[in-house]
């Protein structure tokens, strides 16, 4: 059966007449591949992926170019069906490379990432747990292994493709100047992790200190230090994500470097006339009573000077609580501090001012609940 009407030439595009039964096949095959690339972006097929117990970052890459791929395949597609030849053998213009070529090419580089990822988890979950080297130190050697081996898969996925690096030199020194001010601060943050996965300054489940742009800093638990990356968990359970730069040139506080054991001081102010060995045994006391603290160096307090109102003392205690809960662990040890004293009877006063008059008249009222207001003077 036959639609002389629908087979009917319409317009012209590249020499090539398209017809109205044209149109409609280029519609629906463009249609399908809409519905088929938004499929792949779905949550359906990203738990599917994620049984197979990938990277979560690797499975938004693949279902992305899966995505592109199928709308681009059925893009073609329907350009052919419209009745305008696009060979996928072919060479595109300007290019080497066919169009079929180009998605083996995207598949191979798929590989490649995924290569890379999977060694590093290999390394971090079977070989090197084994070796008995620190774990901040394992995650250092299977990130510069990943690194590796990304680069030399895309240099030989590249070669095999015909895309010869050496032939980019000329366009690499044409706008690597142009792209050097636009990619210099991707570059020297991917150059600064290198660094911090070699000293380690920082590792994974460090508590540090950092200065952050608005001069605030930043604190936290690192829980990742990616290629340009740093991931810190604050104690308000905030995500920051802090370029490798900043540790390298700003001033870093690592309160779990070398040891974790951090020595915290409370000071405590007590009353004029207060048995001042009384006062330190309590607070020792109070010291030792929370499970965090350390027994070696022991707690101890110090008498530190006499202040206006109180006789101020600073209790010093170790613990290993600042890599996780310090402030937790301070408030704890103030609570313990005020029970110890008050059992002790010894007072934590307001303060205090001495007043002065040398001469005049000062008026003094006193008011009670069942005689009027009386008023009287003295005279100073």
């Amino acid at each position: 059966m036959s639609f002389p009407l629908l087979e009917r030439p319409l317009f012209q595009v590249g020499g090539h007449y398209v017809t109205a039964v044209g149109l409609i096949a280029f519609a629906a095959l463009f249609a399908a591949g809409l519905i088929i690339a938004r499929f792949l972006q779905s949550g359906l097929v990203q738990r599917v992926l994620s049984r197979f117990k990938l990277d979560t970052n690797f499975i938004a890459i693949v279902t992305t170019i899966l995505s592109l791929s199928a709308l681009v395949f059925f893009t073609v597609s329907a350009i052919n069906a419209a009745g305008i030849p696009l060979y996928w053998t072919a060479p595109l213009p300007g290019v080497t490379l066919s169009l079929l070529q180009i998605f083996l090419l995207i598949v191979l580089l798929i590989g490649v990432f995924w290569l890379s990822s999977r060694t590093k988890r290999l390394l971090v979950n079977r070989f090197l747990t084994r070796s008995g080297l620190d774990r901040a130190l394992q995650h250092a050697i299977a990130q510069i292994v990943g690194y590796v081996v990304l680069i030399v898969g895309i240099v030989v996925v590249l070669d095999n493709a015909g895309i010869h690096l050496g032939a980019l030199t000329v366009f690499a020194g044409a706008v690597g100047v142009g792209v050097g001010f636009g990619l210099r601060h991707i570059v020297s943050d991917f150059l600064c992790g290198l660094v911090i996965l070699a000293e380690r300054p920082i590792t994974i489940g460090d508590r540090i200190e950092v200065p952050g742009t608005d001069g605030k800093p930043i604190a936290g638990q690192v829980q990742h230090i990616r290629a340009r990356s740093t991931v810190i968990r604050t104690n308000d359970d905030i995500v920051m994500i802090v370029p490798n730069t900043h540790f390298i040139r700003c001033p870093v506080t690592n309160w779990h470097y070398g040891s974790p054991r951090v020595r915290f001081r409370l000071p405590v102010g007590v009353a004029y006339g207060s048995d001042l060995n009384k006062v330190r045994d309590a607070l020792i006391a109070a010291a030792r009573e929370h499970s965090a603290t350390l027994s070696d160096p022991e707690p101890n307090a110090y008498l530190e000077k006499f202040g206006d109102s109180t006789v101020d003392f600073e209790l010093i205690v170790w613990s290993q609580e600042m890599s996780s809960k310090p402030r937790r662990y301070k408030s704890d040890l103030n609570f313990l501090i005020y029970k110890h004293l008050t059992a002790a009877g010894i007072e934590i006063p307001n303060p205090q001012r001495d007043l002065h008059i040398r001469s005049g008249t000062l008026k003094v009222e006193s008011v009670t609940k069942s005689e009027p207001t009386s008023r009287s003077e003295a005279k100073l």
